[in-house]
């Protein structure tokens, strides 16, 4: 019989993430040496990465940071994917996403394309994340990656769940003044899920259609003609109001905007980035 304990099992399986059964078996065939059972969970996890290829990757994290630059600031952010949640919150994963981020952040990448070909410990990100996968016995995806500059870039990083890492990631650019309440602007952004920062960032072609929406509502509503022009525009504006971020109610203070907000410190944003893992 194998030499190994409890305490052998459990540090392997922290090390690795992989299933207690998993575990024994390597455990058992190594004759308990943790090193050999290591490379033995590797090896038959390399072996089922083509198996894994359909397989939905709907659990993760999302990991950011921000860097200084001679303009101000740089945030960076990743989402990385897994299948389960037991992964996701493995020591091995969370130090995937910590390399993973690193090397974007490194190579200057701004799309996943780019971030996958970057090099990582003399390998590329895509190696990486596919021999990391094979350890853990799950498909890994980078799923995206994003990078705002900024004089000021502040960052938020939510739990969904405490058990669990960071699933809400929000980056948010603004000048120095607005970085007196950039923290309040991404925890809302983190929980209200703004599409656009400004009015004139949403495309033309999605303001004619929600116009024509609205206008056909309240005809079919017998609203009366005269008054269409004025009923359009409202539920217009209550359209902006869902999806910009400036014309928002701050979640923290729902009798000002967002732009309000930013007005009070004699500040302003410019720009933001929202990733929720999965969505």
């Amino acid at each position: 019989m194998a030499n190994y304990t409890a305490a052998d099992i459990k540090a392997l399986r922290e090390r690795t993430g992989a299933g207690m059964l998993d575990v024994k078996k390597a455990l058992d065939e190594a004759d308990g040496n943790a090193e050999k059972a290591l490379e033995i969970i590797r090896i038959k996890g390399l072996k089922g990465v083509s198996k894994r290829e359909g397989n939905t990757t709907s659990e993760g994290l999302v990991a950011l940071v921000v860097t200084p630059t001679d303009a101000g600031e740089v945030g960076t952010m990743i989402e990385l994917n897994s299948e389960t949640d037991f992964v996701a919150k493995s020591d091995s994963f969370i130090a995937l996403a910590e390399r993973v981020l690193a090397a974007v952040v490194a190579s200057g990448a701004t799309e996943t394309e780019a971030a996958l070909a970057a090099e990582a410990d003399g390998q590329t990100l895509a190696e990486l994340i596919s021999s990391t996968a094979a350890t853990l016995g799950e498909k890994i995806v980078l799923r995206r990656v994003a990078s705002l500059s900024a004089p000021k870039v502040t960052s938020y990083l939510h739990r969904t769940s405490k058990d669990l890492p960071p699933s809400i990631g929000v980056l948010v650019g603004s000048d120095e003044a607005g970085a007196a309440v950039g923290k309040d602007v991404a925890q809302h952004i983190a929980a209200m899920s703004p599409t656009f920062l400004s009015r004139e960032d949403v495309p033309a072609e999605t303001v004619v259609n929600e116009r024509r929406i609205a206008e056909e509502t309240s005809r079919n509503e017998g609203k009366p003609e005269a008054a269409l022009p004025k009923i359009v525009e409202g539920r217009l504006g209550g359209f902006f109001k869902d999806v910009v971020l400036l014309e928002q109610p701050l979640a923290k203070d729902p009798k000002k905007t967002v732009a309000k907000t930013f007005d009070e410190v004699g500040g302003s944003a410019t720009g933001f980035v929202r990733f929720r893992v999965g969505a």
